[in-house]
């Protein structure tokens, strides 16, 4: 059957109506970098092929070789009968436009932070760029962030850090990859703990954050992630317990926080109705990223 498919399918075009099918007739689940059938095609079929994906209509009527058929029909079959997402058949993610490095040691990257720090580099918070010299990215799994960063703040140190030595592993290719040697460095550790005499003119965090009921019912896609960078007890709030009890002591007097919590706003305000979170517009609302001044956070 199998190879009948591939002797059928002959071009681009082909293979994305075969893809696109084949996807709405499963019941794989989206939400690693696109929503729908035809947009997870496109991303496969286009990488698979080293093709940028904003070509797709120049290569439509393109012929595959044999190898190339196999291996598209090998990465369909595998998206559906096993649920793994294409960011790790592909080793690949897209966030704001940029690709990063990713496999299964990290979370596929998604975070309302990248839109922040390439739409206006957290303006007007940070009204002058130049002025930040160190930054730190706490939970910082793939290292993602960390680029971003340092593409926002071309002057600045950026610290990536993680628990995960694979997730350290993953960090430095990505480091490698965008020729950030010198600087970005990735350290390991469980949050803060490594990271004495350490301060920082900016720290942001996307740390885990889904509560127990939702780990629970997680896509089989959602829990093919290390499960060590999504949840974070009962109520999804641990790991922001202890980013607001510590992150004080690693800023500089000027310095700011800023830390995506997900659909977490109602219980982090009820757990500290004495501190005034600034909620930071993002292209979903403003109810999953806030932003606190060292002097908030000692007051």
């Amino acid at each position: 059957m199998n190879s009948l498919i591939t002797t059928e399918l002959l071009t681009i075009r082909d293979w994305l109506r075969y893809a696109v099918s084949r996807f709405e007739n499963s019941d794989i689940f989206y939400g690693h970098g696109t929503d729908n059938a035809y947009d997870e095609a496109v991303w496969l079929i286009m990488s698979a092929l080293h093709l940028p994906h904003d070509t797709l209509n120049n290569f439509l009527e393109a012929k595959l070789t044999s190898i190339e058929r196999t291996h598209l029909l090998s990465l369909i079959d595998t998206r559906i009968s096993q649920h793994t997402p294409t960011a790790y058949l592909l080793k690949e993610a897209w966030l704001q436009g940029i690709k990063f490095y990713v496999d299964e040691r990290v979370l596929i990257p998604r975070s309302f932070i990248a839109e922040l720090l390439v739409s206006d580099g957290l303006s007007p918070w940070i009204e002058y760029p130049e002025l930040i010299s160190s930054a730190a990215d706490i939970c910082t799994g793939s290292g993602c962030l960390g680029v971003l960063l340092a593409d926002a703040f071309p002057d600045a140190q950026v610290d990536v850090i993680d628990i995960s030595p694979d997730a350290i592993d993953v960090c430095n290719i990505n480091i490698n990859n965008f020729g950030l040697q010198d600087r970005i460095t990735a350290i390991q550790s469980d949050m803060f703990s490594a990271l004495a005499g350490k301060q920082y003119d900016l720290i942001i965090s996307n740390p885990p954050y889904v509560d127990a009921p939702s780990m629970a019912a997680l896509p089989i896609e959602y829990q093919q992630e290390p499960q060590l960078a999504l949840g974070s007890g009962e109520a999804g709030l641990d790991h922001t317990h202890t980013i607001l009890r510590e992150a004080a002591n690693y800023l500089t007097d000027d310095g700011i926080l800023v830390v995506e919590i997900g659909h977490n706003r109602e219980v982090l305000e009820a757990a500290y109705p004495d501190l005034a979170f600034h909620w930071l517009d993002v292209s979903s609302g403003n109810a999953f990223v806030f932003l606190l001044t060292k002097e908030q956070l000692t007051s």
